[in-house]
């Protein structure tokens, strides 16, 4: 049987994601393959009780590495009994965030640094997407399009801490322009998703 494939979407609340990681599973589920998607925190009856901690807005007092850890062992759980047993049937498996949330958001948004890295290096066990793709909308326009809902307690936080996210997803995304293709969400959703569809084709087509 061969291995599948793993795809992340990655980018600030309100970039477009969930609109394309739907269409993008529609598209390859039309083309015969077998899809999986997930999300973090979550993805297992574990991760999904950690992900209301994390965003629970009564939960005002966690620390920042209390939260870097929380996820981690999400996506631990999330990597060995979901993730890696989906790849190795087979399957794509498309997720909504994965390690490089961590980076942006604790290493960078809340100014852990490397040890978010070094924690998560455990937490993925060598399981790193084949193609991640950063949905890059400024925090500001992501902001106004999630405004009727209520916010989260990550949502919660204010401009700056957006614009060190957004920077470390830039540092990112630099860092490693093999993985990470960073697509302009500021167009329409029928180009962002022909632009979406010719990386994903090359990449089973490989």
């Amino acid at each position: 049987m061969k291995r599948g494939f793993f795809i992340s979407f990655e980018g600030v609340d309100g970039s477009g994601k969930s609109t394309q990681i739907d269409r993008l599973r529609a598209f390859l589920e039309d083309r015969g393959f077998d899809v999986l998607l997930t999300r973090e925190p979550g993805g297992t009856d574990i991760g999904e009780k950690i992900r209301r901690i994390i965003l629970d807005p009564a939960n005002s007092e966690m620390t920042y590495m209390t939260e870097a850890f929380l996820y981690a062992a999400s996506r631990s759980q999330h990597v060995s009994e979901v993730i890696a047993p989906a790849v190795a049937e087979g399957k794509i498996v498309i997720c909504d965030r994965f390690v490089d949330s961590s980076v942006a958001y604790q290493g960078y948004g809340r100014q852990l640094g490397e040890c978010v890295g070094r924690i998560n290096e455990y937490a993925v066990d060598g399981h790193m997407p084949d193609i991640t793709f950063f949905m890059k909308v400024k925090p500001d326009v992501g902001s106004d399009r999630i405004s009727g809902r209520k916010p989260d307690r990550i949502e919660m936080e204010n401009a700056e801490f957006y614009r060190r996210v957004y920077e470390g997803y830039e540092a990112l995304a630099s860092r490693s322009p093999d993985r990470i293709i960073g697509i302009d969400a500021s167009g329409s959703v029928e180009e962002i998703e022909n632009m979406i569809r010719v990386h994903v084709k090359r990449l089973v087509e490989r």
